[in-house]
């Protein structure tokens, strides 16, 4: 019964979809550290990550879990089918909330003390819908704290732009992929009375919308290079990025969602692991 709740549990916070996130976190602390962490910076920054997005999981399942319910696509999620109840929910959510808040204490004072201020962006993001359509660069905003957050973690300070500037990369990049994956809901979001940009301008429009967050984070990421003036690495991992996200919008069309889940899970997933090891890598040539 453990095993199989662990294993239902694993699956309703999308586990490995923290591959999405993880290697900016990263790359925020190679960049911080101009070289490797220490392995105790990287121990916390990866248990801290792993908690803040497990709370951020569970939560949203707890706030969604009557919408899930009426909804077709999600209908089947643990709550709603009674794989897992809501009272199992909430105490994984706090244990996630806690393992969060030790990993922010064993890292620094300004970590620990920022830790609330992260926490409550990515609750704050299970609510966004049902009061504003840009609930999607609420998710890129959660996304985006990663990085700066890890940078802080090995610096202890913001001490230059460039964390900030990793971080609205992964806002802009995070709110562009969104706003496709909600495609698919935009009917049952328009029904329901939830606001997202799909279902405020329907799915053509919304296209195009995706495009121009995505531009604007292609964008800032050669501003980034700029800044970081990392080399030939980076340039690369700029121009696999680029081709990336235009072939993510070569798979969806106003017409045709059948390849969404290609675009969304597959793309964004080498985006960032690709961004990691270039940029990552040129950190280590340029010392």
């Amino acid at each position: 019964m453990i095993i199989k709740n662990i294993r239902t549990t694993l699956e309703m916070i999308k586990i490995e979809h923290t591959l999405f996130a993880l290697p900016f976190a990263f790359l925020g602390a190679v960049l911080a550290a101009r070289g490797v962490p220490t392995a105790w910076q990287i121990v916390w920054i990866t248990v801290a990550m792993i908690g803040a997005r497990s709370t951020a999981m569970a939560f949203n399942r707890i706030a969604d879990r009557d919408f899930d319910a009426r909804n077709p696509r999600t209908s089947m999620r643990a709550i709603p089918a009674g794989s897992l109840s809501v009272g199992f929910v909430w105490g994984f959510t706090v244990f996630s909330a806690t393992v969060f808040f030790v990993a922010a204490a064993m890292l620094n004072r300004l970590t620990l003390f920022l830790s609330p201020v992260a926490l409550l962006s990515v609750l704050l993001y299970s609510y966004a819908k049902r009061w504003t359509l840009l609930s999607h660069l609420v998710l890129g905003w959660c996304l985006g704290i990663a990085p700066t957050g890890a940078w802080i973690a090995v610096r202890g300070t913001i001490d230059t732009p460039v964390p900030l500037i990793l971080s609205l990369l992964v806002m802009l990049w995070t709110a562009g992929f969104d706003v496709l994956y909600a495609c698919q809901d935009f009917e049952f979001d328009r029904r329901e009375g939830l606001y997202s940009i799909p279902a405020r301008f329907g799915i053509a429009r919304s296209l195009w919308i995706s495009r121009v967050l995505h531009l604007g984070a292609f964008g800032t990421l050669v501003a980034l290079y700029f800044l970081t003036n990392l080399g030939t690495l980076a340039v690369i991992g700029v121009v696999a990025t680029a081709a990336l996200l235009i072939y993510q919008h070569t798979l969806v069309r106003a017409n045709d969602l059948s390849r969404l889940n290609a675009a969304f899970f597959t793309t964004n997933a080498f985006v960032s692991v690709i961004l990691f090891l270039t940029f990552g890598s040129a950190v280590f040539f340029r010392s």
